[in-house]
């Protein structure tokens, strides 16, 4: 190991100033980084974030690449990257330089390259960047266990430090930027016997050739940390920063390149994306983006925008905000690994909600009962829908009581057992009229009481005893930002906490960074095991996006971004979706949300890479065809990738692999270990199916084609 590169790091406090390398959980700024051009691209410093994405055609096949490209361009990607498998593949670069130039387009190219130093050597002479992994960039993944002493590790460090230098010393000569990209599923045999496949053995293997780089005087370097598990994408890439910032306190760090590689295709690849790279935008990490999906690389560019665009968003709002925080505890337990809130367990009507109970789904109908011309529809829309969607919650406003006693009526008409909870005013009229018993016997599982900051102390104390009077306890619904969220809760547990508080929660429109104030201003107060409600607004917009899950892709992308990075944090004990577009689509990406951030599995996970010319199959149809056989299979996770690169490792993620080895050649995988070589591509789908069966983990529910 390295020692001179390895900085041991612990967690930061927040709010600590950028100069000291750490990072504001609050209010947060982009990271400071030098500027790296590529071609007449400028990434990092000032400049906005970029937008990329990759050619899934034969680099062999000019004419096409060349088209692709261009759409690519047409559509706003600034930067195409293209395999480079081979040195063939390097050599023809240079043709499709040469074609994209005689068409005027002055895009830069990026050269992808895995295990073949020559290619990388010959392809930084055509293209603007040169991105190697360095996994495999000097060594072989064969999955061998083996303890190296620390004078072995050294050895084996320089041998690559050999093998990579030559490339280094050649960008620097024709002014190329690197990408120095680590991929979670192709650590090298020698960091996964130091490190395992952690965030940590991620960083290690990049900062092992930065060292090189640094020797050699070269800095026009862009790092990247992908990952398929967005927890681990973005623990990563946190990881980084701060080991860069600790390597050179004070001064410009690398800028970033962020993405979650196979994500998938559909909803679910949208979702893990804006997930992973959402949030760490929302953190001031990253420069330029890329959104991975199993589809035509044209259809990232809009997604890969809007994420892009929401980010820039927030912080122009963000930056109008200059008021002092006052909370002094951090909010989340481990910036550089995922851990759960510690919360205590309660029961709201029969349902458990905190400690180590899944993270709820509910759906918020806020008003729906003070419309008396709404509510028959409303409640046959919902209704009727809830009865084939997992809700585990109902939250209804208190409206007229009349209005609730026919929704309980109808509860018991269609049989639904789910508690439901009233979001009410501090008025004591409300509270007793919430309070009334129902002749159907639903339990009101919580009043939510919404508190602004200029609630009158009285008023809380009446809703706090009206609810000790009935037995029924309070979500407080904080309708604030950031710097009133403390005062606000200092006021509810002025007298200390008791069993009146069920939990808290932020109003829709508050950010991510305001549910970090609420999580230190509950632990300051000594409230930090009160669970905390999640709540998303989710519209039912215009858009000439397309649709997914009946779900408009803007208000996709924003729900994946906030509720994703709060749970990706370790922040949130239920979502509570208030949905325009109807219950069914609301509780499924809330689902969809919760499994793309790793807190709860639903349905089958796919891994699945979006395709390149290294691919030796169509990977569109192929996922299109395993999913229509599989994707009934609740919590079975199935890899589909197009070649080697980064197939076996990921299938150390996945329960099952189906990996490219050969043209209609297939190798199929249970986790990282071979089951089956050199399978015809028209049987694959079917032994695929097959192991699932001999390992126990296939039930019946789908009709196979």
């Amino acid at each position: 190991m390295n020692g001179a590169s390895r900085t041991v790091l612990s967690d930061s406090p927040p709010s600590v100033g950028a100069a000291s390398g750490t990072v504001d959980f609050f209010r947060p700024v982009r990271r400071r980084t030098r500027v790296v051009r590529v071609g007449e691209v400028e990434i990092g410093g000032d400049n906005p974030i970029r937008i990329q994405s990759m050619t899934n055609t034969d680099t062999m096949d000019t004419a096409a690449t060349v088209e692709q490209t261009i759409r690519l361009v047409e559509s706003g990607c600034e930067i195409v990257r293209v395999t480079a498998p081979s040195i063939r593949d390097a050599e023809n670069l240079r043709e499709i330089r040469r074609a994209l130039d005689g068409r005027g387009i002055e895009v830069p190219l990026v050269a992808d390259i895995h295990f073949t130093p020559n290619a990388a050597l010959i392809a930084a002479e055509a293209v603007e960047k040169v991105r190697i992994n360095p996994g495999n960039y000097a060594d072989k993944k064969k999955f061998e266990i083996r303890d190296y002493d620390d004078s072995e590790y050294e050895a084996e460090i320089a041998r690559v430090h050999t093998r990579f230098r030559p490339l280094v010393v050649r960008c620097r000569e024709l002014g190329v930027a690197m990408r120095i990209g680590t991929n979670h599923g192709s650590l090298s045999d020698r960091i996964m016997n130091r490190y395992g496949d952690t965030a940590e053995g991620m960083v290690e293997s990049a900062l092992e050739f930065l060292d090189v780089c640094e020797d050699e005087s070269y800095r026009d370097i862009i790092f990247s940390m992908k990952a398929s598990n967005t927890q681990v994408a973005i623990q990563a890439y946190r990881l980084l920063a701060a080991r860069l910032d600790a390597r050179s306190p004070g001064e410009p760090s690398y800028p970033f390149h962020v993405g979650v590689t196979e994500a998938g295709d559909g909803e679910d690849g949208r979702i893990k994306s804006a997930i992973g790279i959402g949030s760490l935008l929302e953190d001031g990490l990253g420069d330029t983006i890329r959104v991975s999906l199993t589809e035509d690389p044209v259809r990232e560019i809009p997604v890969a925008r809007e994420i892009a665009e929401r980010a820039e968003r927030v912080a122009r709002d963000r930056a109008t905000r200059t008021e002092k925080i006052d909370v002094m505890s951090a909010p989340i337990a481990n910036r550089f690994g995922h851990a759960r809130r510690d919360t205590d367990r309660t029961d709201w009507a029969g349902l458990p909600i905190g400690g180590e109970e899944p993270i709820r789904v509910e759906l918020d109908l806020p008003g729906a009962l003070d419309r008396p011309a709404e509510v028959a529809a409303r409640l046959a829309m919902d209704l009727s829908a809830l009865r084939d969607i997992e809700c585990e919650s109902l939250l209804v406003g208190i409206g007229p009581f009349e209005h609730l006693v026919d929704l309980a009526n109808e509860f018991a008409a269609v049989g639904l057992d789910m508690p439901i909870s009233l979001r009410v005013l501090l008025a004591d009229a409300d509270l007793e009229q919430a309070s009334r018993p129902l002749d159907s016997g639903v339990k009101i599982g919580r009043w939510v009481v919404s508190l602004s900051a200029s609630a009158k102390d009285a008023s809380i104390t009446g809703a706090r005893e009206a609810a000790r009077r009935q037995g029924i306890p309070i979500e407080w619904e904080l309708q604030a930002v950031d710097h009133e969220i403390p005062a606000l809760v200092g006021r509810i547990f002025a007298g200390g906490v008791d069993a009146t508080t069920a939990a808290l929660s932020l109003g829709t429109a508050a950010s991510l960074h305001d549910y970090r104030v609420l999580s230190s201003a509950l632990a300051d107060r000594g409230a930090a095991r009160l669970p905390i409600v999640l709540r998303q607004y989710v519209e039912a917009v215009e858009t000439k996006s397309i649709e997914l899950v009946g779900v408009p892709v803007s208000e996709l992308l924003d729900a994946s971004v906030r509720l994703g990075s709060l749970l990706c944090d370790g922040i949130g004990d239920m979502v509570s979706i208030d949905s325009r577009v109807g219950a069914a689509p609301a509780i499924d990406l809330a689902y969809r949300v919760l499994q793309g951030a790793r807190q709860r599995t639903t349905r089958t996970e796919y891994i699945s890479c979006p395709s390149c010319g290294r691919t030796l199959f169509d990977l569109e149809e192929i996922t299109a065809r395993i999913k229509g056989r599989t994707d009934h299979l609740k919590g079975v996770k199935i890899a589909i990738m197009g070649c080697i690169v980064n197939g076996p490792g990921e299938m150390a993620d996945a329960d099952f692999g189906y990996v490219g080895s050969g043209v209609g050649q297939v190798t199929l995988y249970v986790g990282k270990q071979v089951v089956a070589r050199a399978v015809p591509e028209a049987e694959a789908t079917d032994r695929l199916v097959d192991l699932i069966r001999e390992h126990g983990q296939w039930v019946e529910g789908s009709t196979p084609e």
